[in-house]
């Protein structure tokens, strides 16, 4: 999918980053198998970057298939994941278990909870920049004013997309985001799908244009509540930056 990002710096034309969201590991589902995947097809795609935007296990014994997961996607600029609400024990789902994942450590990935990192790209600088979703339910998370203004192109990672209704314009090019898995479980209608998780979603899946910039939402790989999908297939997004 290419994503248009108005003045974009020459280096980074045709940068590729491959967006994860929704793992929901450590259930009896397919989320495993759908994430096992994923991670071949992006060792045979060899992505510049990789950004996985939360619920990254519902129970402790997904952590395992997690950490050999990111062992093995090892993109040449890194591996940037924040956590869901799932992963601070934040959801009514009765089959999840609190988890404890502030010791991930993974060569090559790093776990951003209100902080950021820098990366180089042919003389460019890229900052991704991580939103921690405990501070964004109390809306005391401030990711616009960790922005440096002098990086090249400013990515925002946050489970939750309405976090683009906080952001000022102009101060992120690209926004990726996840949690509602797409409507996990959808029936067609006269009015189109009918999604039956999150009615009230503004951002179910895909690409937008949004003032704060562009804004990139997955369905996920994983289910939540109900082990299973109904037309709202899993997703691995590859998604390649061009000059608007």
């Amino acid at each position: 999918m290419s994503v248009p990002v108005p003045g974009l710096a020459e280096p980074l034309e045709g940068l590729r980053v491959l967006h994860l969201s929704d793992l929901h590991l450590g259930t009896l589902s397919l989320g495993a198998r759908a994430l096992g995947k994923a991670v071949a097809w992006a060792e045979e795609e060899r992505p510049d970057l990789v950004a996985i935007t939360g619920d990254l296990v519902t129970r402790a014994r997904g952590r395992d298939a997690l950490e050999e997961a990111l062992e093995r996607l090892s993109p040449r600029l890194g591996t940037f994941a924040v956590l869901g609400n799932h992963d601070v024990d934040d959801s009514r789902d009765p089959f999840r278990r609190p988890s404890d994942l502030s010791d991930l450590a993974v060569p090559g990935t790093s776990l951003l909870r209100d902080d950021e990192a820098v990366v180089q790209v042919g003389g460019a600088r890229v900052q991704v920049i991580g939103v921690d979703p405990s501070s964004y339910r109390r809306g005391v998370s401030r990711p616009a004013a960790r922005a440096d203004r002098g990086a090249d192109l400013r990515i925002l990672l946050c489970h939750y997309p309405d976090i683009v209704r906080r952001l000022p314009g102009g101060v992120f090019d690209l926004v990726l985001a996840g949690h509602f898995h797409g409507g996990q479980l959808a029936v067609p209608s006269p009015w189109g799908r009918l999604r039956l998780k999150d009615f009230r979603a503004t951002y179910w899946e895909g690409l937008f244009d949004t003032p704060a910039g562009a804004l990139h939402v997955s369905r996920g790989l994983g289910t939540s509540f109900v082990p299973f999908r109904l037309w709202a297939r899993p997703e691995a997004t590859l998604l390649t930056l061009a000059r608007a």
